[in-house]
């Protein structure tokens, strides 16, 4: 019986952790990340879940970048400095951004 209940728990645990991963809108609002120039997002908080997030979003955003850059015959880096334009200026109030100057501003 107790056989059981470990691995009850552990199955638990695994998809508990699982439905609690961090995403992007939560680490913004918690100030873990911030928007950039660059069309990239930064850390802000250097702890493991924060890194691994930044790194997922950053490889997706690649991806997109590439593929629109493709598809209109630009270089990847125009699209996603056009971008990080965007994503700064349409930051809601309350989250991080990475101004020109190099400095994390809260908007």
């Amino acid at each position: 019986m107790k056989k059981h209940y470990r691995w009850l728990l552990a199955v638990c645990w695994l998809v508990g952790g699982a439905a609690q991963a961090l995403t992007l809108d939560e680490a913004k609002l918690q100030g873990r990340v911030g928007e950039t120039l660059s069309g990239y997002i930064a850390p802000l908080k250097k702890d493991a879940e924060t890194q691994a997030l930044v790194k997922k979003i950053n490889t997706e955003r690649a991806e997109k970048y590439q593929e629109v850059a493709e598809g209109n015959h630009i270089a990847t880096d125009e699209v996603a400095r056009l971008a990080g334009q965007k994503l700064v200026t349409r930051a809601p109030a309350g989250e991080y951004v990475r101004g020109i100057n190099g400095q994390w501003l809260k908007k």
